[in-house]
Order: structure tokens, then C-alpha cells, then sequence
């Protein structure tokens, strides 16, 4: 009798046990939350205003933009405050600086292991083209320090992003005057990709157009972007043919496209998106299918270019790319309404990975969501969106083979906190996030930049209490350096249609001065 009651006994043990793991994997966690704090006004924000572009690194350390109390003229970040490029490191702010000059602004976005950073900066001088200011492309590195990468030779660049190695990738104007240029930046010259790296600027050259754009370099050097093949304007887009390309080490190859004339990180409409490349060469963006009037997110492979399709609508996007070939996006419903175009469509968060496509969902009565960027652990983050095309409206987290979590629920609630939008994660699982902090009801007056910790489970006290970074620390930069500075008197013509809308999400995600916000920004 003793046997058969202690081997009962084990039985109920044993069927015990597997589900201990499944309790364990239903509790949440919880996150600290931090507000990485401003200069003296009221904002923090991205650097680069769009999906694609990692600006915290493994070890927390955290690349942005906040204003100082100084108003701005040229209204350089839309909420005309001066602001100035930070570092986010262990509770304390860093002010990075701006070039010298008087009130002049500037913004660190991309950061790599290292801390260092790319961005941009006013350098107190007036493009004669625009009236605008002029911005520099510019690199904080080891010491923090900034320098100016200059130009070739024309009066604007910008850099996109970097690599461990510090070699940093994006765009430049020279001297040449061109009408379709006015698509990259408002400079009225022609616009390169440009590579630096130990002082020396270089143009990686086109596909046989006049402009191209560097935006994605991975650990090995090789550089994704977009370039122009002709100089032929066509019908569909307003502007020449526009393929991807992957440059190796002194080689362009043309990428294609999936069928259409217009292939890039946006859609023809400025749908937001990515091109990237990963340390296996693997590219990731955006392409139209014959006739231009519908875009899909595509995978690029070793020479082959495969359509990742959509959800059963028209219409995708592809955000990130990592190391393992899985891309995340967003992609349209076969529930969109009639009519419907680009943003506006019906869409949900995907994560495509081995060929297979899975719908993230949305959060409550959200209909459309997107999905911004991804860890090694499959950890997703991103968006969901109360009126498709128009503002985010709850940061979520999708993990564990799902469903979406609003990380509202995640954060302390006394805070009074809303965040919007998750646009980064790395691989311990720490979120940067935008927000709206307590009494503030409008992101482009008051939004800030939201640290989420995952909680020791052992510790959840952090989880409770708020957390505030308010260590301000200025920073005196010496003369940076400069590869080329010149000027140009050549005018341009403002774009419209198809053309407009592209050169639009262009400028609000590089945050070029000189135009109004959008309404999703």
C-alpha cells in the first residue's frame, strides 16, 4: 500500500513539473522607467526620425537629441528649440555640443559598441540655395568630441549611420547643379553617398544617375543605399529610376527592384521604411511592383531579390533586418477600405523569418500597428495606431511567439507616462521609447525619450517608484575638423506630387529645417 501511495505520489509530481515553465512564462515583465531629461526645454527625441537606425547599444548606452531653453529661428526640430546632440550613460545626460557657432543646433543619431555616434549639426553659415541653414555631417568619437566630416564641396551633408570600426556612412552635395536632387536634400546640386573614415571623405559613386544615398554600413564595410540609374524622370514617380545598391570595398551592385521604377527606404509616397544591410550582406527594403502603384517589402541575397509579399493586401514596408536573415515590418490587410493608399491602409507589425510571414496583430481597438525593430531573442517592438496614416498610439512589445503587450501596462502606473511608440531594443532587452510625459498632451511640444529596464524578479522596487535622469553635463568641444567646405548660388525648384511626398518624410526623418511637421510626427 505504501509503494502504490509514493508511486502515486510521484506521478502527480512528475505531471507537475512541465507546467511549472508555462507559469514561469506567463508572468511579465516589468520595467523600470527612465526619462533621459533635456538641456532646460521641454523635448528629447530621436536624432533620425524613422525606423532602421540602432541608437542604443549593448550596454546601454544611449545616442539622441533635447532641447536647450534657447529658442531657434531656423525652428531646426520643428518645436524651435535649439537642441543639442546627447549621450545617455549610466543616469547621466552628456551635452555633446554643436559646431561652433552661435545658436546653432545639432543631433547625434546611430551609435555603435563603442559609444560613438553620427549625426548632424548646424555650422552658423546660410545655404545661399535654400536661405536655410547649413548642416554638416558630423562624428562624435572616442573622447566625445565633434567633427565636422564637411562636404564635396557642396554647402549640406549628413550622416545616416556607423560601424564598430567608427567608419560612418550618408550623404553629400557637390558643386554640380541637378534638378532631381532637391529628392535627397534642398541643395540644388548633385547629392553622393559618401563612406568616412580616418579623416578621408569618399564618394562610393552612383549607378549611373546623379545622386545617390549611403544608409545602412554593417561590421564588415559594406554599404547599402539608393542611387539613381538615369537622368530620365518617369511618368509614375516625377523622378529618374531609383534602385538600391550594395557597395563593397570599391564595387556598386545594382540591387533591382521588384518590377517598378522606384525602389529604396521609403515607399513612393514616403511610407516609412529601411534599406539596411546586415553583417551577412543580406539587404532589406522597399521596391514598387510594375506600374508603381503598389510597394513591397524585399530581402536581398546573395544576387537574388525576393519579394516578402504582404498580409494580403497591396502594400508593405520592411523596417529592420538582423543577423540571423528576419525582417519586421508592417503589411497590409486584405480588410483595408476601398481607396485606401500607402499608411492609410488597413496594416499590421510582420515578422518574416525561413519564408513565413506572421501577422503581430494590433492592441485592443487599434486597427493597424507596425513593428520597428528586433534583438536576437525575438523580442519585437514598435507601434500601434488608433487612425491608420496618423499618429502611434501604443508602444508595444512582442516576444514569445505572442500576443503584443502595450508596454504602458509594464511601466510603473504612477508615473502618468503614455508611451507612443518602441523604436529600439538590444540584446538585454532594454527599450528606448517616445513619450508623453505626465501633463503633457502633445509630442511635438513637450515629447520625451523613455529608458525601459527589465525588473530583477528578485527586485522589483525600481518598477514602483519612478526613475528621472537629470544629470546635465556640458561637454566644450575643441575646432572640429574639416574635409572640404564651398558654397553654391544654384536655386531649385520645390517638388510636387509623388516627388513632394518623398522629399517631405526625407527632410522629417533627418529633421532638415525649413519644413512642418507631419502629422505622424
Amino acid at each position: 500500500m505504501k509503494s502504490r501511495t509514493w508511486m502515486f505520489t510521484i506521478a502527480i509530481i512528475l505531471l507537475a513539473v512541465p507546467a511549472l515553465p508555462l507559469q514561469v512564462a506567463a508572468q511579465q515583465t516589468r520595467y523600470r522607467l527612465i526619462d533621459l531629461g533635456t538641456f532646460g526645454g521641454p523635448s528629447s527625441y530621436k536624432s533620425v526620425n524613422a525606423p532602421g537606425y540602432q541608437i542604443i547599444n549593448n550596454t546601454g548606452i544611449i545616442s539622441a537629441a533635447a532641447d536647450t531653453s534657447t529658442p531657434d529661428p531656423f525652428c531646426f526640430n520643428r518645436d524651435c528649440f535649439v537642441s543639442h546632440a546627447t549621450r545617455w550613460q549610466d543616469g547621466v545626460l552628456t551635452d555633446l555640443g554643436a559646431l561652433p557657432g552661435i545658436g546653432n543646433s545639432s543631433l547625434a543619431g546611430a551609435i555603435n559598441a563603442l559609444g560613438w555616434s553620427a549625426g548632424q549639426s548646424e555650422n552658423g553659415a546660410i545655404d545661399p540655395a535654400t536661405g536655410l541653414s547649413e548642416v554638416r555631417a558630423v562624428f562624435w568619437g572616442r573622447d566625445g568630441h565633434i567633427i565636422d566630416l564637411g562636404t564635396f564641396g557642396g554647402n549640406q551633408s549628413l550622416a545616416t549611420t556607423l560601424n564598430d570600426p567608427g567608419q560612418v556612412v550618408g550623404f553629400s552635395s557637390n558643386a554640380i547643379p541637378d534638378p532631381f536632387a532637391f529628392a535627397f536634400f534642398p541643395s540644388g546640386t548633385q547629392i553622393r553617398a559618401f563612406l568616412w573614415q580616418n579623416g578621408v571623405l569618399q564618394d562610393l559613386n552612383t549607378l549611373g544617375g546623379p545622386d545617390a544615398q549611403a544608409t545602412s554600413i554593417n561590421q564588415r564595410g559594406q554599404v547599402a543605399g539608393v542611387s539613381y540609374t538615369n537622368s530620365t524622370p518617369n511618368g509614375t514617380t516625377g523622378l529618374p529610376t531609383l534602385h538600391p545598391f550594395l557597395w563593397d570595398h570599391g564595387r556598386m551592385t545594382d540591387l533591382g527592384t521588384l518590377g517598378g521604377t522606384f525602389s529604396g527606404p521609403f515607399g513612393p509616397n514616403g511610407e516609412e521604411g529601411s534599406l539596411l544591410v546586415n553583417d551577412r550582406g543580406q539587404v532589406i527594403g522597399i521596391s514598387t511592383l510594375v506600374g508603381d502603384q503598389t510597394f513591397h517589402p524585399f530581402l536581398w541575397d546573395r544576387g537574388t531579390l525576393t519579394d516578402l509579399g504582404t498580409l494580403g493586401g497591396d502594400n508593405g514596408t520592411a523596417t529592420w533586418l538582423t543577423d540571423a536573415g528576419d525582417v519586421v515590418g508592417q503589411a497590409d490587410l486584405p480588410t483595408s477600405p476601398p481607396g485606401c493608399s500607402g499608411p492609410t491602409c488597413i496594416h499590421h507589425g510582420f515578422l518574416w523569418k525561413r519564408g513565413v510571414m506572421t501577422d503581430l496583430g494590433t492592441l485592443g481597438t487599434d486597427p493597424c500597428s507596425r513593428a520597428l525593430m528586433m534583438n536576437a531573442k525575438g523580442q519585437i517592438v514598435g507601434a500601434t495606431i488608433a487612425i491608420c496614416g496618423e499618429h502611434e498610439t501604443h508602444a508595444f512589445l512582442w516576444e514569445n511567439g505572442g500576443p503584443m503587450v502595450d508596454l504602458n501596462t509594464l511601466i510603473p502606473a504612477n508615473l502618468g507616462v503614455t508611451l507612443y511608440e518602441a523604436d529600439n531594443i538590444n540584446e538585454r532587452g532594454e527599450i528606448v521609447a517616445s513619450g508623453l510625459p505626465a501633463g503633457c498632451d502633445e509630442r511635438l511640444a513637450c515629447g520625451r525619450i523613455f529608458l525601459l529596464i527589465p525588473c530583477d524578479a528578485n527586485d522589483a522596487s525600481g518598477c514602483v517608484s519612478p526613475e528621472v535622469s537629470t544629470n546635465a553635463v556640458a561637454r566644450s568641444n575643441p575646432a572640429p575638423v574639416t574635409n572640404s567646405l564651398a558654397t553654391s548660388t544654384q536655386g531649385h525648384s520645390r517638388p510636387s506630387g509623388m516627388l513632394a511626398a518623398w522629399r517631405a518624410r526625407l527632410a522629417q526623418r533627418y529633421h532638415l529645417p525649413g519644413l512642418a511637421a507631419s502629422p505622424r510626427d
